[in-house]
């Protein structure tokens, strides 16, 4: 069992500036085709709000290999746009012309240069109108959204990369579908010397299926790796005919199409230093969120998060929060019962949470829930049904 020693947190909602690195390995012959293709997607996404620059480089060691930064005001901005269907047409024609990528994305936490000092200006703190905050102590941990600040101070982290999919199945196969998610081999933990597999969680809620994974190493590395194992490809292949959305796993397109449209990231995890006890669970629960309100609502549950994770008598050791578009899921492990404090687990322990979430949720019908019944109600309908839990052996 691992042992955290310090705070953990990641977050994108710090507010600092993105940086984002992709990695790029052309095909022989490609480069003008894929020059014609980056100048055509460079316009779109000039003109997407928050985007500030990009620049484009060619390996002077090997000319195959290609390089692209770009900079965002902030993570939300660039989440927003890599999640939407723009995105995902804008880019499909670089698979014609690129074999490999790798996508990588960090908050920029110093500047140097002749003409600067070893750290930017930060702006000041500031709440702003953000429905999820407010003048409290959350605003400390992320600060404004101007897109003009460094990161804050160095965070740190447990060496685990998280990330979910999530697809739709085809209503009154859930049974079928639970079953089939429940009875699969897992396949080897081990990739390679520095990655493997630490925990893949499945949760199902109505039709809707969410899978969260945890990586020790390279993300890529172990999605691949798992992709290609015999009784992972049986289960999927055994789940095709009850998904909403067809695809065909033996064409690349197709399966590419897929999990980029199933993926959901992490957009924030936190737990409490040296906290971590035998008798945790693993809970789930879904928050629809009104169309265009996902991140807003994300931010909410992050800040109580944040906010709640150092007080000792608080039941939830870790939260992982998932969000695209407008899915949020968030992930907790947690003591004793899920309902032992409603409004603390649904999210909205404190101030006029409950009122916000209700503003910020599409399944919100029954208004605000105020009293500790009401939000004992809420969170049973926002929870998940656990279909399968598992750990490496030093994990279990």
């Amino acid at each position: 069992m691992t042992t955290l020693s310090e705070r953990i947190s990641q977050s994108a909602f710090d507010g600092s500036r993105l940086r984002v690195v992709l990695l790029l390995d052309l095909y022989d012959g490609a480069q003008n085709q894929f020059l014609e293709v980056y100048e055509h997607l460079r316009k779109q996404v000039s003109s997407v709000p928050g985007h500030i620059s990009d620049e484009l480089c060619q390996s002077i060691e090997n000319p195959s290999q290609w390089l692209i930064t770009s900079e965002w005001e902030s993570a939300p901005r660039f989440l927003d746009w890599v999640s939407s269907e723009e995105h995902v047409a804008s880019v499909q024609p670089l698979h014609g012309c690129v074999r490999d990528t790798r996508s990588l994305r960090f908050s920029v936490l110093r500047v140097t240069g002749k003409d600067s000092g070893p750290d930017a200006p930060l702006s000041p703190s500031s709440p702003g109108d953000d429905p999820g905050f407010g003048p409290d102590a959350a605003t400390a941990h992320f600060g404004d959204r101007s897109g003009d600040r460094l990161q804050v101070a160095p965070r740190h982290g447990d060496g685990v990369v998280r990330h979910a999919l999530t697809f739709t199945v085809k209503p009154g196969s859930e049974p079928v579908v639970a079953e089939l998610l429940a009875g699969y081999t897992s396949p080897q933990a081990r990739v390679d010397e520095n990655t493997r597999l630490r925990r893949t969680s499945l949760f199902m809620h109505g039709n809707r299926v969410v899978r969260a994974v945890e990586v020790e190493g390279d993300l890529l590395a172990a999605l691949r790796h798992v992709a290609l194992q015999p009784e992972v490809r049986a289960l999927e292949e055994a789940i095709n005919p009850y998904l909403e959305q067809d695809r065909d796993l033996s064409d690349p397109g197709s399966a590419r199409l897929f999990f980029t449209r199933a993926a959901l990231p992490a957009v924030h995890h936190v737990a409490g230093a040296g906290r971590e006890h035998a008798d945790v669970r693993r809970h789930a629960l879904i928050y629809p969120a009104k169309n265009g309100c996902g991140m807003e609502l994300a931010r909410l549950l992050a800040g109580q998060d944040e906010t709640a994770v150092d007080d000792p008598a608080n039941p939830i050791e870790a939260s992982t929060l998932f969000q695209r578009d407008d899915i949020v899921v968030r992930l907790l492990d947690m003591r004793g019962p899920l309902d032992a404090r409603p409004a603390l687990t649904l999210g909205v322990e404190g101030g006029h949470k409950a009122a916000v979430l209700a503003r910020l949720l599409d399944s919100a019908k029954d208004g605000v829930p105020t009293t500790d019944q009401e939000i004992s109600r809420f969170l049973a309908r926002s929870e998940m049904r656990l279909i399968t839990d598992r750990r490496t052996p030093d994990q279990a």
